[in-house]
């Protein structure tokens, strides 16, 4: 494969079936997307020229746009060449990705969905770590937020979103408390997930995660996966702060990181205090993953 370079002037940004440079990516003020938050989207990597993933990225982020009655002008395919083409013109090897979709505007600046033009928006940026070098092994510090999740009877999680406004309150809880991360309970106190992380435990050489009312992430289905392959049994189930206080490990799963150990919360040492074997065995078999071609759309395929 042609080595790709990493850095450029200026990215190129997708912008409605355009490319152009992000100085010039523009939407209006009066987009629902901005005013009401009427907007899905979807996050993506790319390892070494390779897309991880692309296809189940693509397939969640329609189930979004028909959950919430937007519709775009692009079939599956034109969409997938438009995200394989942002990265390969921004000449990035490792990307971060992200497509937005918002409702667009609409003549007069109003709550009614009705009469909008859909925005179509496409970037990659160099991929940014969400945990510090050397986390990989001594983990992170948490705390569990008093912002609660939203529940799903008031909007499902599933749908990929950009109403954070909740998890932004948390995650401030968690600057204000000089943690590195925050975890939400729903409204029923038990554990949710994370602000875009899912979140595991591992009790007696078990691993258990929520199994509703969270982002059904696709690293955390990723994860399940090689914890079948590792033949490491799998709980999803309810679970409360206790339950983490007293694991043997924990981590996070995320797109934008990977797994991300977990070392304390609210004070309290998780297992040893640091990656536990068995997160470790699920980091070195996710990288092995993502780096090979198993799951992966080149972008020097466009």
């Amino acid at each position: 494969m042609t080595s790709l370079s990493t850095t450029r002037e200026e990215a190129v940004v997708f912008i409605n079936g355009d490319y152009v440079p992000e100085s010039e990516a523009k939407i209006s003020i009066f987009d629902h997307g901005l005013l009401y938050g009427d907007a899905v989207f979807d996050t993506m990597c790319s390892w070494g020229g390779r897309i991880f993933k692309l296809e189940r990225h693509l397939n969640r982020l329609s189930a979004s746009l028909h959950a919430v009655r937007l519709e775009i002008p692009y079939a599956h395919h034109e969409l997938r060449d438009a995200v394989v083409k942002t990265v390969a013109m921004n000449q990035l090897q490792n990307a971060y990705i992200k497509i937005l979709v918002t409702r667009g505007a609409s003549t007069v600046p109003a709550i009614d969905p009705r009469g909008c033009a859909s925005q179509v928006i496409i970037f990659a940026r160099p991929y940014h770590y969400l945990s510090r070098p050397g986390e990989t092994d001594a983990g992170i510090t948490a705390k569990i937020a008093s912002v609660r999740r939203i529940p799903a009877q008031c909007l499902d999680p599933k749908i990929k979103n950009v109403n954070y406004l909740s998890l932004i309150m948390a995650k401030w809880e968690g600057i204000d408390s000089g943690v590195d991360e925050v975890i939400l309970l729903d409204t029923d106190g038990f554990v949710s997930e994370g602000p875009g992380y899912n979140l595991f435990i591992l009790k007696d050489a078990c691993l258990i995660t929520a199994p509703d009312n969270i982002l059904m992430g696709i690293t955390r289905e990723t994860v399940l996966d090689l914890a079948t392959e590792l033949n490491l049994p799998v709980n999803e189930r309810r679970f409360t702060p206790f339950d983490i206080y007293t694991a043997d490990e924990a981590f996070f799963s995320t797109t934008a990181g990977g797994i991300i150990p977990i070392a304390e919360v609210d004070g309290r040492r998780i297992g040893g205090g640091r990656a536990g074997s068995w997160t470790h065995k699920l980091q070195q078999r996710y990288l092995d993953l993502v780096h090979s071609d198993r799951f992966g759309t080149s972008v020097m395929s466009s």
